[in-house]
Parts: structure tokens; sequence; C-alpha cells
């Protein structure tokens, strides 16, 4: 199985620690949507990523459904999100609420890469920034309900795992969290994940994407 993507990627990341929880072996093919764009286009039209190749050698594309696939691979029992419910429908909220996070972020950071400073459109950047914030005081307020356990139930869940990955790639990307004042509760809750020796054998330094690439 090979994993196509840099870890840096929330998206990338949730797939890779997803992986490692479900102690799923796989190849890395640490490549940027940049430099290496053929490379991937080889295995995804699209050139995007994550994408998955299993074993059976057809690729999965969107991080949303290749999670999906790995929870069909190890059955009901040992999923990562919940079959059924309120506690299916509370993870899936909050995976949405922060890849909504995370693709609001996205957009800021291309913005200020690839368009010059005097053609930014503020308003635009202004409102990404809006909803960045207002889906981590939703998280926020999660997680603070939760008093220190998991976001949903007795057991990590993709909830847990995604709400992670995404607010590490906002503190590293666009210092959402450079004031410990911000969000205890979650900094708190993505700190006992990031402890995990699955969360570490999948991180990366984020690398600011290039206007030439």
């Amino acid at each position: 199985m090979i994993l196509i993507g840099m870890f840096d990627s929330p998206f990338v990341r949730r797939v890779a620690v997803s992986l490692n929880v479900l102690g799923i072996a796989f190849e890395h093919r640490d490549w940027s949507v940049g430099k290496d764009f053929d490379r991937i286009r080889e295995f995804n039209p699209l050139g995007r990523v994550p994408t998955l190749v299993p074993d059976s050698g057809e690729p999965l594309m969107e991080s949303a459904a290749i999670l999906d696939f790995l929870d069909d691979t190890v059955g009901p029992a040992r999923a990562l999100l919940p079959a059924s419910g309120v506690a299916r429908r509370d993870a899936l909220r909050l995976m949405a609420m922060a890849t909504g996070a995370a693709e609001k972020g996205v957009a800021q950071i291309y913005e200020s890469v690839f368009r010059p400073e005097e053609k930014r459109h503020w308003p635009w950047v202004e409102r990404c920034r809006l909803q960045t914030i207002a889906a981590l005081e939703q998280l926020e307020a999660r997680a603070a309900a939760r008093q220190g356990g998991w976001l949903v139930g007795e057991r990590m869940t993709q909830a847990d795992i995604t709400v992670t990955c995404v607010l590490t790639f906002l503190g590293d990307a666009l210092a959402v969290t450079r004031n410990p004042a911000d969000y205890p509760a979650l900094r708190a809750a993505a700190a006992r994940c990031e402890a995990l020796p699955e969360f570490q054998a999948a991180r990366a330094a984020f690398e600011a994407p290039r206007s030439e690439a």
C-alpha cells in the first residue's frame, strides 16, 4: 500500500495517522503537488493528495474516501468512525468543522503566496480567517465540554485524529495557536494525541508552497 503526499498537509496526515493507528503498513511517497505534480498524476489524474494506492493497484483519492476504505477494510469493530447514531453524527460534524477550517486556512496561505500583496482580495482573506476562527471556537467548546476525554465516546475516533491534524497544521502554517490562552481545551486534546507514536511517526514541519511551483 502506498500513500502519496506530504505530511505537512492535514489531509494527507490524517490518512497516515489512521493507517498507523489501525496497524496497516504502507509505503510513503513524500511528493509535493508542486514539484512532483507529474509523478502524482501517474496515479491521480487530478494531481492531488492524498492519493492511496492499495495492494489491489486501483488508486483512491480524497481523504474522506480513503478513510472510508480503511474503516471498511478493518471492519466495524476497529473502524475509526462510529458506525451509526449520535456518535457517528457528532464525529462527522466535528470532522467537517475541522476540515472546513483547514480548507479556509489553505485558501489564506495560497492567497498570500500566489497573489502580490497589492492585488490580494483582503475582504475575502478576512472572511476565510473569520471562518477558520469560528470553526476553532466550536471545536474548543466541544473539547472543553469533554473535560479531557476523547471528543466522541470513550475511545479515539476519526474526530480526534482529524481535529488534531488540522489544529497542528493551522498552528504551524498560520500561527493560530501562538497565544497560549487561545483554545486551551482544544490544544490539550491535540497535545494528548500528538504525544502518541502514531502521530509522531507522521509529523513533518510545515513547508509553504512556492510561487514558482
